[in-house]
């Protein structure tokens, strides 16, 4: 393809120095660059792209996009390449990757779901009730991509793909004929602009609480990542027929603060409050949950497997957008009834034991405290939590989690979760002050427990019948991180084996005592 194509792209170039020449491919990491491909050097978190033009150029690189002047980078062999600087080499990356597919998303009908919680059930719901009302949808979420009748693992700790990613799994949907894509979305991949290239027609919220604070620095910024989805509604690519709808939750805080953005057409969802999508008379069961839903077209009856008040959230969200949509009340009934579950959400693990394990993904306070009001009421007995707080991940939370533990729980087990460089110990300890502080008691309702497999068992082994056992915040993860080494890890097989009287064994054992490791060091050259 040719550059001056790809350039088109681009919402704004700053300048170009060179000829148009043919590209072959598009890189943002020098290692992967190949003779006559394009790379872009995005100024990251710990490295900055530019420094790998060099390297890029030595691999066969014709064409350089980055955000520095061409002074700047005085020692590059000028003349032998050709540099467009732009002011945001990261959103270029996503706008150049949707051109280089033939912008797929301008061939479908895009909806993105965003939120603290529960973007990935309430986007796995839509796309059950689009499937039920007879269309061929795709599907991109943390766990997983379904493309036709393809399921695509979408990495470790991925949320949003890519821009290169992204965009090849929305061609391949249109490869399939898909008319309809899902895109769970979320705040990291809206302020990093992975998402660039990609033309919603519907925008779906689930809720903004605290969370991410340690990326977006205050919750401001993270609510104006959040609404540059709805933001950019109306100023992306118009499709026949197809309006520009905003799903907003009149119970959550978000609606005050994203109801003034403009949309061709907004629908409102509330449990039990004044809004477009209502939930009445709901009744929760430890193995269900039975409502009514009142649409603006007459009233439903729903019963799913998913448990829990924020559940029932989450299906008027995709009940909501479902009416976004113009699908049928029947659509809705029968897409929800599909979905049995998600992984990692509440998942029950059985092993023929006489109480409940559960694994569920709840990472932040309002989905720990969601989740273990849920817990209460599936169990006969006690409910027994086990979790654990990022490293380098927002501190303010870990006391907070601590207290809504200690209140909500009978017994709490603190554990790792992704240390990463910072030390174990403080972090647990974090946690573990502020439940001592709601009155649990070291040793006899509070405990540590720094490796993840061995704190399953201790909460399985103190289980009794009808009690629940929930571990919290990694759910359908597939491995954890000690210093800057991802080691092999799932909470599922964690409880399985703990169920057996066993241990995972996959963590390094410094874990046990506490201190995390220093793996080698991994460096993403030019997209960290």
């Amino acid at each position: 393809m040719r550059l001056v194509r790809l350039l088109d792209a681009l919402p704004t170039v700053l300048g170009r120095v060179g000829p148009d020449v043919e590209v072959s491919g598009i890189q943002a990491d020098s290692r992967r660059v190949r003779p006559g491909d394009l790379f872009v050097a995005i100024p990251g978190v710990n490295v900055d792209g530019h420094r790998f033009i060099p390297q890029a150029l030595e691999e066969g690189a014709v064409a350089v996009v980055g955000e520095r002047p061409p002074e700047d980078l005085p020692d590059l062999p000028w003349g032998s390449f050709t540099y467009v600087r732009v002011p945001d080499a990261r959103e270029a990356w996503g706008w150049l990757c949707a051109a280089w597919e033939g912008f797929p998303s301008r061939r479908m009908t895009v909806i993105g779901v965003t939120g603290t919680d529960g973007k990935t059930t309430t986007a796995t719901l839509i796309h059950a009730i689009l499937r039920a009302a007879g269309f061929n949808a795709g599907l991109v979420t943390t766990v997983a991509a379904r493309i036709g009748g393809e399921e695509i693992d979408t990495g470790l700790h991925t949320t949003t793909p890519d821009p290169p990613d992204l965009q090849r799994y929305l061609a391949r949907m249109v490869e399939t004929g898909a008319t309809y894509a899902v895109l769970e979305v979320t705040s990291h991949g809206l302020a990093q602009h992975r998402v660039a290239g990609c033309d919603f027609d519907v925008a779906v919220v689930t809720n903004i609480t605290h969370e991410h604070l340690d990326f977006h620095g205050t919750l401001e910024a993270y609510q104006e990542a959040k609404a540059r989805l709805f933001k950019g509604l109306t100023a992306s690519f118009r499709k026949p027929g197809v309006p520009k709808v905003a799903v907003l939750n009149r119970d959550d805080r978000s609606f005050g603060y994203l109801s003034p953005i403009p949309a061709d057409r907004q629908v409102t969802y509330s449990v039990g409050g004044e809004a477009d999508v209502v939930a009445c008379d709901v009744v929760y069961r430890p193995d269900a949950t039975r409502f009514t839903i009142r649409l603006p077209e007459g009233k439903v009856e729903i019963e799913t497997p998913l448990v829990g008040a924020y559940n029932v959230s989450n299906v008027l969200a995709a009940a909501a957008t479902a009416v976004g949509l113009g699908l049928s009340p029947e659509a809705i009934t029968k897409g929800v009834a599909s979905v049995r579950g998600v992984p990692g959400r509440m998942e029950r693990i059985d092993e023929g034991q006489d109480f409940l394990a559960i694994v569920d993904f709840a990472h932040t306070p309002n989905a720990l405290e969601q989740a273990l009001r849920t817990a209460r009421q599936m169990a006969e007995g006690r409910v027994i939590v086990v979790f654990g707080c990022a490293g380098l991940r927002d501190r303010e939370k870990r006391p907070w989690m601590g207290r809504i533990a200690a209140e909500l729980a009978d017994v709490v087990v603190l554990t790792a979760e992704d240390p990463r460089t910072e030390n174990l110990d403080e972090i647990i300890g974090a946690s573990a002050a502020a439940a001592q502080k709601a009155g649990k008691r070291e040793g006899v309702d509070l405990f540590r427990v720094p490796d993840r497999g061995e704190a399953i068992r201790l909460a399985c082994q103190m289980a009794r019948a009808g009690d629940v056992v929930i571990a919290c915040g990694k759910g359908h993860e597939q491995s954890m991180c000690f210093g800057t080494t991802e080691y092999p890890w799932d909470d599922r097989e964690a409880m399985r084996r703990a169920l057996r009287g066993e241990t995972l064994d996959t963590l390094p054992t410094a874990c046990r005592g506490g201190g995390a490791t220093n793996g080698a060091t991994t460096t993403n050259r030019g997209t960290n």
